[in-house]
């Protein structure tokens, strides 16, 4: 879907009209001072202090702040909520947001406000303090209900049901449920539950895969894992019992979805940022309804819905939601993780004429035209010089989070610190230097531990890693150079053999690196190797608009008139995989282990078939038969 199509079917929204009844909750976020307070006179126990407090629109509540904010011409809320403190706070959330609240009734006896309070303590969140999980509705209660959805139905385009506590839902009257919705086959009833799925009929459904494993009657649990193949099976099984539409999600694995068309797929997102998928389903609910009802295909209709929960996953500590723009935004260069469950199970995999290739998909789905150019990433694929970067990054990323805290952090805020810094340069190997440090930036500010004005720039942080990396490779070159070292030491297994491979097959190549050009083209000469990238040797120059990997394979395509599988591009970072399959290249992940220079590094395998790659090798010591493959 282009960007002007997107940009149509949210146009879209502003003409449909849509209904929810649900479980209407708040969601309170208490960040608790570790200080604690005074000891309790009656108890004799410390009392916890809340230092700040924070209430969002959750539940069915937050399913509608996210549709508000998509913009629909009406829409119109239906649920109860109880007469206290917090149910006036949900009512004022939602009057602020112009929402019509005459559908939400009151149940003054034995019913609380429904409320989700997370304590968060130093930035990890504690046990939830939950009110109002046994709630149940009085009779009259949903006799009052069930009228006021028997009198819009007819005028909605589409009808979400919410539910999210058990006790909101009886048999008897989900019986009466499914009259209303066999009376008004032309509105849709989209249902997410959490218990009651398999009881509602003539309704499209949303339900994570655990959910969908139970409707199919597997006993499941909602840490039970499921592969691709089950959760499809489990889709298909669903849209032959209901014959209507059926939308899995998988958290970070994307959706699955099944209509009349059959089975389809939307891979889940690549995001590098911390992320929060509180609120996730919800965004994914009322954007499937929004999409709908703007007759998008099923295809589209789950591609809106992934692009805007990847909006709200990046808002932290809030049931957050995603606007149009936002949407727009993330939609313009998506990253996409593909075959987690391959990555992440060793067994799956499949090997070409027992080598140590790993084929990531079929080999007739592996697409190599008449190959003619290829782009190598540097380190990593064929240079170990810079072997132990991320060693010299880390620490330079842990003192700039800590800032004057980095003696005398305990225990549990260092390591805290340094999780997040292993997984943000894990995630994020292979893009330029600066960009990483843009990243940085974001940790620094997410920990709040630096003052604002001590902050540095990215060019600053970038600065103090390079000097320190810089000092480490250039002893190395000066020892290659002194004759103490030889190239070979810091070469990848057969990484030059293969290069002039290519070249004697007329195979342009190209040198594309994160690291500064003037570094790439110095280290290149001084393992020489420098002469055999007749296209070209490529490298950061400060000015991320003009140079990046991206910008490099557009350029190799429009310059050359080429079909993407006439280009393959080799590397052992997710980034320029993930960018080479974006223009049709066949991608080649560098899975070597750079210390010894040769043989499977399976951090490396995971990280490079989620970024897409089509082939994974350990390193060019079996060049021949990955030949055979290639031409």
């Amino acid at each position: 879907m282009n960007q002007e199509q997107l940009k149509q079917l949210l146009r879209k929204i502003s003409e449909v009209k849509i209904a929810v009844y649900g479980d209407f909750c708040l969601d309170a976020y208490w960040g608790m001072d570790s200080r604690k307070s005074e000891i309790s006179v009656e108890t004799g126990l410390k009392a916890d202090v809340v230092a700040t407090q924070n209430y969002t629109l959750g539940g069915a509540a937050n399913v509608v702040a996210n549709l508000a904010a998509l913009k629909p011409k009406k829409l119109h809320t239906i649920g109860v909520y109880g007469d206290d403190i917090f149910g006036r706070e949900m009512i004022g959330q939602l009057q602020a947001l112009d929402i019509d609240t005459s559908g939400l009734l009151v149940q003054e006896d034995d019913f609380s406000t429904m409320v989700f309070c997370k304590r968060i303590l130093e930035g990890v969140e504690q046990p939830r303090i939950d009110f109002g999980v046994y709630n149940k509705h009085s009779e009259s209660t949903d006799r009052k209900i069930l009228k006021c959805i028997q009198s819009t139905a007819g005028s909605m385009d589409v009808f979400i049901i919410n539910q999210q506590v058990p006790g909101s839902l009886s048999d008897s009257f989900i019986d009466e449920l499914n009259k209303i919705i066999a009376d008004f086959p032309d509105t849709i009833f989209l249902v997410d539950s959490r218990n009651f799925s398999a009881r509602f009929k003539n309704v499209f459904l949303k339900v994570n895969e655990s959910e969908a494993a139970r409707v199919c009657g597997v006993d499941a649990t909602p840490d039970d894992v499921f592969s691709l193949e089950k959760v499809k099976a489990f889709a298909a099984q669903i849209f032959k019992m209901n014959e209507k539409p059926v939308f899995v999600t998988r958290g970070s694995h994307g959706l699955i979805a099944c209509d009349k068309d059959g089975l389809h797929e939307v891979h889940g997102l690549q995001i590098l940022k911390k992320i929060d998928s509180v609120g996730a389903g919800d965004t994914i609910v009322s954007t499937l309804a929004c999409m709908l009802a703007a007759d998008a295909t099923t295809s589209e209709t789950m591609e809106v819905s992934n692009f805007a929960a990847g909006v709200t996953v990046q808002k932290i500590f809030q049931t957050g939601v995603a606007s149009p723009e936002e949407i727009v935004e993330i939609a313009v260069d998506p990253d996409y993780i593909f075959q987690p469950e391959l990555a992440e199970d060793l067994r799956h995999a499949a090997h070409f004429e027992k080598s140590e290739i790993e084929l990531c998909y079929p080999l007739a789905e592996i697409s190599c035209g008449e190959i003619k150019h290829a782009v190598f990433d540097h380190d990593g694929t064929i240079s170990a010089l810079r072997e132990g970067w991320e060693q010299v990054m880390e620490p330079v990323m842990i003192q700039a989070v800590l800032g004057e805290h980095y003696e005398s952090a305990d225990e549990t805020l260092y390591h805290k610190v340094v999780h997040r810094v292993r997984h943000f340069i894990d995630q994020s190997t292979g893009i330029q230097t600066v960009v990483q440090m843009e990243g940085l930036i974001e940790i620094v500010r997410e920990f709040g531990l630096v003052p604002a004005d001590k902050v540095l720039d990215k060019f600053g942080y970038k600065e103090i890693y390079n000097d320190a990396l810089m000092e480490m490779v250039n002893q190395r070159i000066t020892k290659l150079e002194n004759g103490e070292l030889d190239v070979n030491d810091f070469i990848i297994k057969g990484a030059v053999e293969f290069l002039q491979f290519l070249r004697d097959k007329n195979v342009t190549l190209y040198l594309a690196s994160g690291t500064d050009r003037e570094d790439v083209i110095n280290e290149a000469k001084a393992m020489g190797y420098a002469d055999l990238f007749s296209g070209g040797i490529f490298g950061a120059i400060g000015d991320i608009s003009k140079y990046s990997k991206k910008i490099v394979l557009n350029n190799i395509i429009r310059d050359n008139n080429l079909h993407g599988s006439e280009l393959i591009t080799l590397g052992d970072g997710p980034v320029e995989l993930r960018e080479c399959r974006k223009v049709g290249g066949t991608s080649i992940g560098i899975a070597s282990d750079e210390i010894r220079r040769h043989g499977l590094n399976e951090e490396k395998r995971v990280r490079l078939i989620k970024a897409g790659a089509h082939i994974v090798i350990p390193d060019f010591s079996q060049s021949d038969k990955l030949a055979k493959i290639l031409f």
